[in-house]
C-alpha cells in the first residue's frame, strides 16, 4: 500500500510575514509503542520541541521517510506500508543550516507533532497532508542561538500605492560603516536580508555595545534600481528606536523618496569642477604664450 504526504513548513518572522524553511529536513517516525502518550492537539502551532543527538539517535530505526524542503519550504514524502495507519506518526524537523546559509553551521533537532493524520484513498494508495508554522517567539530564539539575523519588509514609493519590485536593498551597519548584505525585492516589493554576527566587523572583530539586548547593529538602508543609486538613508536614522539593536528576527519598511535637491547638487558640482577644469586649461596655455615672448629669454 502507498502512502503521500505532502506539506509545508514555514515560519513567522513577523505577525504578518512568513518565511518558508528551504532546505530543512522533515523526518516521519513510526510509533513507539513503548509508551502510550496522548496526541498533541492538532494545529499548526504546535510547541516545538529541541531534541539532542542521543535523542535523534534513538529513535533511528523507527524512521520512515525523509526528504529536503523546497525553496517554497514544501515537500513531498512517499513510502509503502502493508496497512492503513491509524496511530499518531511523529514528525521531527532539522535544520542543518539557516535560511540564508548564514550563522553556525550545525545541525538543529526539533519535534515538531505526534499526531494521527487524515488519510484519503485515491487510485494510488492514500494522500495525506501536513502544514505547520513556527511561532515568532520561538523562530526568534532559533536565530538568536544560531547568531544569525533576517531583515524583512516592503519597498514603497513615498508617494503610496504598493510595494515596488525588482529593487536592491543593501543595509549598512552604523557602528562600523560596513556593508551586512544585500538582497531585491520580490514582486510584492517584499525584500528578505540575511547576515551573520561574523559580519557584524568584517575581519576586526564584531562590535558589540555593552547592555544591548539582541547584540545586534544600527542599521540604515540605500536602495538601488537597475544598479544605480534611487535613495540612500542619513546614517542618523540608526539611531531612532526602530534601527538601534536591531533583533534577530525584525521587519523594516522602507519609505523612499528621490532627492531632486541631491541631483541638483551633484550637477551644480559637476558644472563647477568643469569651470575650474577649463579655467586651467586656458591658465596653462596663456602661461605658455607668455613664456615664448618673453624678453629676457632674447
Amino acid at each position: 500500500m502507498s502512502y503521500l504526504l505532502i506539506g509545508n513548513i514555514s515560519a513567522l518572522i513577523c505577525n504578518d510575514c512568513i518565511e518558508p524553511l528551504a532546505n530543512a529536513r522533515i523526518r516521519i517516525y513510526l510509533p513507539d509503542n513503548r509508551y502510550q502518550e496522548e496526541p498533541q492537539a492538532n494545529g499548526i502551532f504546535n510547541d516545538m520541541k529541541p531534541l539532542s543527538a542521543k535523542e535523534v539517535l534513538m529513535k533511528a530505526d523507527r524512521l520512515l521517510a525523509e526528504t529536503s524542503l523546497d525553496e517554497k519550504g514544501n515537500f513531498c514524502l512517499s513510502w509503502e506500508e502493508v496497512h492503513l495507519f491509524t496511530e499518531p506518526l511523529e514528525l521531527d524537523l532539522c535544520l542543518d543550516q539557516m535560511p540564508g546559509r548564514n550563522g553556525s553551521r550545525q545541525p538543529r533537532n526539533f519535534h515538531l507533532s505526534k499526531l494521527v493524520l487524515h488519510w484519503k484513498r485515491n487510485s494510488n494508495g492514500y494522500v495525506g497532508a501536513y502544514a505547520y508554522v513556527i511561532p515568532a517567539v520561538t523562530w526568534h530564539n532559533i536565530y538568536s542561538h544560531a547568531g544569525a539575523w533576517v531583515i524583512t519588509g516592503v519597498v514603497k514609493n513615498h508617494l503610496g500605492g504598493e510595494g515596488q519590485p525588482h529593487l536592491k536593498v543593501e543595509a549598512y551597519n552604523a557602528l562600523t560603516g560596513r556593508l551586512l548584505g544585500r538582497a531585491a525585492t520580490n514582486e510584492e516589493g517584499r525584500y528578505y536580508l540575511h547576515f551573520s554576527r561574523q559580519q557584524l566587523g568584517r575581519g576586526m572583530g564584531p562590535v558589540i555595545i555593552p547592555g544591548r539586548k539582541n547584540l545586534g547593529p544600527d542599521v540604515y538602508f540605500k536602495v538601488y534600481k537597475n544598479d544605480l543609486l534611487l535613495w540612500e538613508e542619513d546614517e542618523r536614522i540608526s539611531q531612532s528606536r526602530e534601527r538601534r539593536d536591531v533583533a534577530p528576527c525584525s521587519n523594516i519598511n522602507i519609505i523612499y523618496r528621490p532627492s531632486r535637491v541631491r541631483r541638483a547638487s551633484s550637477q551644480i558640482g559637476n558644472w563647477f569642477s568643469e569651470m575650474i577644469t577649463l579655467t586651467v586649461i586656458r591658465k596653462k596655455k596663456s602661461d605658455k604664450y607668455r613664456l615664448l615672448t618673453s624678453p629676457s629669454l632674447f
